[in-house]
């Protein structure tokens, strides 16, 4: 989650309405947040959006059509050609996408040299079997340790930058949002600067029907899940190299990357499962896993359900303390009795504890700006990051651990590490909230007999809140 401050959304801070982004087929990123999706290569060519799936779509054809070109010139001597392909492999991070796993910043990872250097002698390998299709470089990363989804996307964004610009500088304009003459590549073009960055950074807007929740080519079961329509194809898969789709270790990795190698008909076998996949984009309106749903809420809730709080503007500790057990109250109805428990599930499925402590997040910061009320997510407490922090002084904090029910690990989160949290701290207060979303069985029941205990020894004692999410039925049906 990271340390997050005052999240910003594109629209909302350039004063223009989600749907009109929406409507133009971009989404509406945070300018301080990252958000977790990312730029799929394979999504290029079916987008809706012309400047990606004409301009971009070649684009990143062509320029590792080139690289391939280098490597075939060089012919393993490792020469003049050799460098440049290196050269052409090395990706500085794209801050101005917003996306990745950087969470409290747009400043994620970068594809740098030893990622470079591993794509290359991979890609190096394969041409040596024969094989010269520019998509060999959407494979690699499903052979190599290391390259994961955020580096995929950032390559990605990297080639197409100018497309993107080109993309962003019509949204503006069509939009009127206010811009500055940026370099991207080799052109000049007129993009919104990132309000929320103290170097001069411009934001490029992102086709939706780009996005994923994670790049097909980033985890052997993404692939499995498109090629799922296609028998003949898995069947002619593990016929050559072995049960690929259920690869989920380093060791088997390691193992179907020797297969994959072993030949040019096993290489092709995999590229073909790559073109013939059904790959789809993630849907942002239904936001099947809550990544967007937070957004939502704190734009909302403290306008739709306000809970004034009088106190200083700077809350003293017993203020802060009324605050804090306020908001966790507030909370619990909210999600207990006006329904925001549907926003931690899909179809049936509860989603993970990220996108409840994002919901928590969401409700908290509403009500605290509205209050004085410092909060930070993810606080350094000295023995690890706690979920959330309030307060300004950091040896009179209140802190605020969120755990679902489903958490294997929930009894010893409150009696060890709620504990060391609280200790490095030195925090006045701690409180641990369990949101039920089934599977509780006899933990609360745990929870509260290793709450007497800490009591009975004398210690200081963290408050246990409990919060029901578990799917309600209707009123009609409960009537029934």
């Amino acid at each position: 989650m990271g340390r997050i401050r005052n999240p910003e959304p594109f629209a909302a801070r350039f004063g223009i309405d989600p749907a009109a982004l929406a409507q133009l087929g971009v989404l509406d990123p945070v300018l301080n947040v990252d958000t977790r999706l990312f730029i799929d290569p394979l999504l290029l060519p079916q987008s809706g959006v012309s400047e990606i799936a004409s301009g971009a779509s070649s684009r990143f054809h062509d320029y590792f059509a080139d690289v391939v070109r280098l490597l075939q010139a060089d012919n393993g001597s490792k020469g003049v050609a050799w460098r440049e392909a290196e050269r052409r492999l090395i990706f500085p991070e794209v801050r101005a996408t917003c996306l990745g796993y950087g969470a409290a910043t747009i400043r994620g990872s970068a594809f740098g040299p030893v990622a470079s250097r591993k794509l290359l002698s991979t890609a190096a390998e394969i041409i040596a079997l024969g094989i010269d299709d520019p998509d060999m470089f959407i494979l690699i990363p499903l052979l190599e340790d290391g390259i994961g989804p955020d580096l995929i996307s950032d390559l990605t964004a990297n080639v197409i930058q100018e497309d993107l610009a080109s993309l962003t500088q019509r949204v503006t304009a069509t939009l009127s949002i206010p811009s500055e003459p940026f370099s991207i590549g080799s052109g000049t073009y007129r993009l919104p600067r990132n309000p929320t960055e103290t170097a001069r950074t411009p934001v490029l807007l992102v086709a939706k029907d780009t996005l994923r929740r994670l790049p097909v080519a980033s985890d052997w079961s993404e692939v499995a899940d498109v090629t799922a329509h296609n028998q003949a194809l898995r069947i002619k898969v593990n016929r050559l190299i072995g049960d690929i789709w259920s690869a989920r270790t380093r060791k088997n990795r390691k193992r179907l990357r020797n297969a994959a190698l072993a030949s040019k008909a096993n290489l092709m076998s995999l590229l073909d499962s790559l073109h013939g996949a059904r790959v789809s984009a993630y849907d942002i309106a239904s936001d099947p896993d809550g990544l967007l749903t937070w957004r939502v809420v704190r734009e909302t809730v403290a306008s739709n359900f306000p809970l004034p709080l009088s106190g200083p503007s700077l809350p003293d500790d017993a203020a802060a303390a009324r605050i804090v057990n306020a908001i966790i109250a507030q909370f619990r109805t909210l999600v207990e009795k006006q329904g925001l428990w549907k926003l931690m599930w899909h179809n049936g499925k509860h989603h993970n504890e990220k996108t409840a402590q994002m919901i928590f997040f969401a409700t908290a910061d509403a009500y605290c700006k509205a209050n004085g009320l410092p909060m930070t997510p993810e606080a350094e407490t000295g023995s690890g990051p706690v979920d959330f922090k309030f307060g300004a002084q950091y040896d009179r904090s209140i802190l605020v651990e969120v755990k679902l029910s489903s958490n294997t690990g929930l009894e010893a989160g409150y009696s060890k590490q709620l504990q060391a949290y609280r200790d490095g701290a030195l925090a006045i207060a701690a409180t641990y909230l369990v949101v039920d979303v089934g599977g509780m069985g006899k933990k609360w029941s745990r929870l509260m007999q290793a709450q007497s205990t800490v009591h009975a020894s004398g210690s200081t004692v963290s408050r246990l809140e409990y919060v029901d999410a578990r799917p309600q039925k209707s009123a009609s049906k409960r009537r029934n």
